[in-house]
């Protein structure tokens, strides 16, 4: 006897670059921190250095994002209520600026305070301002009292929502950055 089988809606998935974007810039994002972590548990420059490098391929990466994300055309919102659309789209741009903002604030932390910055060996980005410890203190604090918290903050909600969707919801919108 044939069975019918209930109607599955199609998957709509993230183009294959926007997936490939995402995920790299968490792993960026990841490797950053633990070299931070290592250099505050080690004393080490030489993982603040690559610290630094890699915060930089973040902002190289995520500029690249950016301009993908204009010609790359998204799927079809994948259904829920509006206010969470718009807590979505809320959160998602504001990781986008952060990840943007942590970089540019490190590296003109790194130069105010008269120090260049390695990327891997390859270049150097040079001291392209007038060295200023207050101006690097200041950006410093922003860097790691303001705008790393708010990363936390809004990673965590973004993968809170991304469970809820998956466990509680069950609806395998997950699925989609897969």
């Amino acid at each position: 006897m044939n069975q019918v089988q209930p109607r599955v809606a199609p998957l709509n998935k993230w183009p294959m670059i926007s997936r490939v974007f995402h995920w790299i810039s968490a792993l960026l994002l990841l490797v950053t921190w633990a070299l931070m972590f290592l250099y505050d548990n080690t004393d080490d420059s030489f993982y603040v250095g690559l610290h630094k490098a890699f915060g930089l391929s973040l902002l190289f990466w995520m500029l690249a994002r950016v301009i993908s994300r204009i010609f790359t055309k998204a799927p079809p919102a994948a259904p829920m209520p509006k206010w969470q659309h718009i807590i979505a789209k809320f959160t998602h741009f504001v990781l986008y600026a952060l990840l943007i903002a942590m970089p540019v604030v490190g590296l003109l932390m790194s130069v105010y305070g008269g120090r260049a910055v390695d990327m891997f060996g390859l270049f150097e980005i040079p001291v392209f301002v007038t060295p200023d410890r207050g101006l690097a203190r200041t950006f410093n604090d922003w860097h790691t009292e303001i705008i790393w918290p708010l990363i936390l903050a809004f990673t965590a909600a973004h993968i809170g929502a991304a469970l809820y969707h998956q466990f509680i919801q069950k609806d395998k919108l997950i699925k989609r950055m897969w």
